[in-house]
């Protein structure tokens, strides 16, 4: 199960580090949706699975659309067009497949190999979650909100005429 995690995490920071490194904002969003789900399949392979569930659906689902939704704000007209049909070209699409192919392949590894019995083990209830977040990690979950909100109203004064 540790060469799963391992794989995994290398996937995870490799297309963060890629995110962080293009210019290019859609690709960026792609190699970082990428990142999230590495992180989603971490958190599975050490039985946090509704860590993992939520690092899917709230993060790679949800916030991501926010961002790009910021990108279609701050649209830079006519200049673009070009570069984004150069963006459809199959070469750009090589990197985040072969990685995302190899999640999935981990993926399947992992769910292949979890057994009913190993996962009634390590449930943990919604609850206990939002007890914990509420509790003693209440100021990061704060924070973490402020931190959107500030991004969110940042992009609108960007975006604006």
């Amino acid at each position: 199960m540790s060469l799963l995690f391992y794989i995994a995490a290398v996937i995870s920071v490799l297309s963060t580090l890629i995110a962080i490194t293009r210019v290019n904002v859609t690709h960026a969003l792609l190699y970082f949706i990428l990142s999230l789900i590495s992180l989603g399949t971490i958190f599975y392979t050490v039985g946090a699975h509704f860590a993992a569930v939520l690092e899917v659906i709230v993060y790679a689902g949800a916030i991501m659309v926010m961002y790009v939704f910021v990108a279609m704000m701050l649209n830079l007209g006519h200049a673009t067009i070009d570069q984004e049909r150069a963006w459809l070209k199959p070469s750009i699409w090589i990197g985040p497949s072969v990685m995302a192919a190899l999640l999935l392949v981990v993926l399947m590894w992992v769910l292949k190999d979890t057994g009913a019995a190993e996962m009634a083990h390590t449930v943990t209830a919604a609850k206990q979650v939002g007890i914990a977040l509420f509790g003693p990690y209440v100021l990061a979950v704060e924070l973490a909100s402020m931190l959107l909100l500030a991004g969110l109203v940042g992009a609108y004064h960007l975006a604006r005429k």
